[in-house]
Order: C-alpha cells, then structure tokens, then sequence
C-alpha cells in the first residue's frame, strides 16, 4: 500500500520567522564577521538573519553547511541535493524541500526526477543510482534512522565510492538537522500569484 504523497513543489515560499531577524543594517560588527557580509552583498535570506542572533552557532554553521554542499570530489551537487531534499521531504519540510528540488533541477538541467518524486514519493521511478541515493537518505532522515547495511550496500551496488556515501550521509543529515530547526524558528509562506 502506498503511502500519502506529500504536497510539495519546486517553487520555493517566503520564509515567515517567528524570531525577528537581525536588521542588516544594524548588526554588529561580530554578526558581521559571522554572516560574512561584504558592502556588495544585499541579499541574505531572513533565516541566515535569524540565525545570527547566535553569532558563535552561525560561524561554524555556515562553514560546515558550505564544505558538506559545496566542497568539490565526492558526490556530484545534483547527488547531494537529492539527499537533502530526500531529508526534507521525510521531514515535511516545505521551504527546504522546494529549494533542494529547485537546485537539483536547475543542476541536472531537467525535471524528470523531482517531477516522479512529488508525484510518486517513495514509489517514484528511478534509476538504481538515484534510487540507491534518494531510500538511503531518505531512511535515514527517519526518527529513528532506518537505514543500514542493506542500504549501504545499495548504494555499494549503484557505484557510489565510499566518499560519495560519506558526501551522501552528511549532506541527509545536515538537512535531518536544517529542518527541525526550520521549522521551530519559521513557517513556509506561499506568495499569491499577482494578477
């Protein structure tokens, strides 16, 4: 039996936070240093604002975010958006769900997978690669973690190198971890198409 498919999309909401987010042009010289602002840079979401309430927490958050998403060998960036959007999508995360979609599309120049993703959900039609990454992380953004060693060989099986996996868990994870806190600090809001 297959389960409900959730409502997601690639389009991504406004982010409402519930804590007022740090003015830009009020911020302190450490919020600063910890949002990496340069006088060209204008466009920081509220979330990152939100988060620089806590200027220690966010000057390692960023780093660790940008070297698990960004850093180059290992895993491609569609691969590891797959499990970030794998995690959100477990976790009903709205707003993380439409960016990780929105990214890998952009990424891989084609909607194919996202599309059977949100249609489908788990019983989405994809190839042994995709499928081996999207169950694992998908698994194992669960409470509790259901992914194991039938898992891990999947993704053996499907070719993935063992710094692929190691991109694959920490990226999930991030997003494991993204989420919940997401959705304490904010709310999705859908923005009403202007006419």
């Amino acid at each position: 039996m297959s389960r409900v498919v959730h409502k997601f999309t690639r389009t991504v909401p406004h982010w409402q936070p519930r804590v007022t987010p740090v003015k830009l042009a009020e911020a302190t010289q450490a919020q600063l240093d910890a949002l990496q602002v340069t006088p060209s840079n204008t466009k920081v979401s509220d979330y990152v604002l939100t988060l620089a309430h806590d200027v220690e927490s966010l000057k390692v958050r960023s780093p660790l975010f940008n070297a698990i998403m960004y850093d180059s060998g290992g895993m491609s960036r569609a691969e590891r958006e797959l499990g970030a959007l794998a995690a959100s999508m477990v976790n009903r995360c709205i707003y993380c769900a439409a960016v990780h979609a929105d990214r890998h599309a952009k990424l891989e120049k084609d909607t194919a997978v996202t599309d059977t993703l949100f249609a489908k959900g788990e019983d989405a039609d994809l190839n042994d690669r995709n499928r081996a990454i999207f169950d694992f992380a998908r698994k194992a953004a669960e409470a509790p973690p259901a992914a194991g060693d039938a898992e891990m060989q999947a993704l053996r099986a499907a070719g993935l190198s063992e710094e692929e996996i190691l991109d694959l868990i920490l990226s999930s994870a991030l997003f494991g971890w993204a989420n919940r806190l997401m959705h304490v600090l904010g709310d999705p809001v859908r923005q009403e198409a202007k006419a």
